[in-house]
């Protein structure tokens, strides 16, 4: 009985220590093209076209290699979401701040690119807009797809559109929809 506990000690700390190689930790950078989607936009019975902002996103990610074609990548990111409304007089801009965590297959097309495809929760931490005419959910979610090209075993560049699946705001139908490019670093 002693024997098999100390094999069964010893292959986890081996399974342990071959996982953590294949275990990648890191951050990125990038500009998002965010807009939204959807009906029942309206202002004091006003109605307004949308026009999509840029803004940002940053985090951290993990990229955990199950097999040698396949991995998993969970990331962790503040990424700003949102639109500028506009009519003949008035212009007003809804910027979102999400706390976002993408969990994505990454099926490895090759050594320096791999396609990306997951789904992402979203939970809304800042609102920040010129007119209080819509409450935002606190939770949203949506489907990630795109692509990663490895520069070097170190230096990537993602390319991603991530949909969203679930309502935006309470009182309205809308739906975030953002275009993300970023630049991060593997160690």
């Amino acid at each position: 009985m002693k024997k098999l506990i100390l094999a069964a000690i010893v292959l986890c700390g081996t399974t342990m220590s071959m996982n953590a190689q294949s275990i990648k930790f890191g951050l990125k950078a990038g500009i998002n093209y965010a807009n939204q989607s959807g009906s029942g936009i309206t202002v004091n019975s006003d109605n307004f076209d949308k026009e999509a902002i840029t803004s940002y996103h940053a985090g951290l990610i993990a990229e955990i290699n199950i097999t040698e074609g396949f991995a998993i990548q969970p990331e962790l990111l503040y990424s700003t979401q949102g639109a500028t409304y506009k009519n003949a007089t008035e212009e007003f801009k809804n910027e979102l701040g999400y706390l976002s965590i993408p969990v994505l297959a990454k099926f490895k097309l090759s050594n320096a690119l791999s396609l990306d495809l997951g789904p992402q929760a979203s939970f809304l931490l800042s609102e920040r807009e010129n007119v209080d005419f819509k409450k935002s959910e606190t939770f949203e979610f949506g489907a990630a797809a795109g692509l990663t090209v490895n520069l070097t075993k170190s230096i990537f560049l993602q390319g991603r559109y991530v949909a969203g699946l679930t309502e935006a705001s309470r009182n309205a139908e809308i739906k975030n929809s953002v275009v993300q490019v970023s630049a991060g670093f593997k160690f």
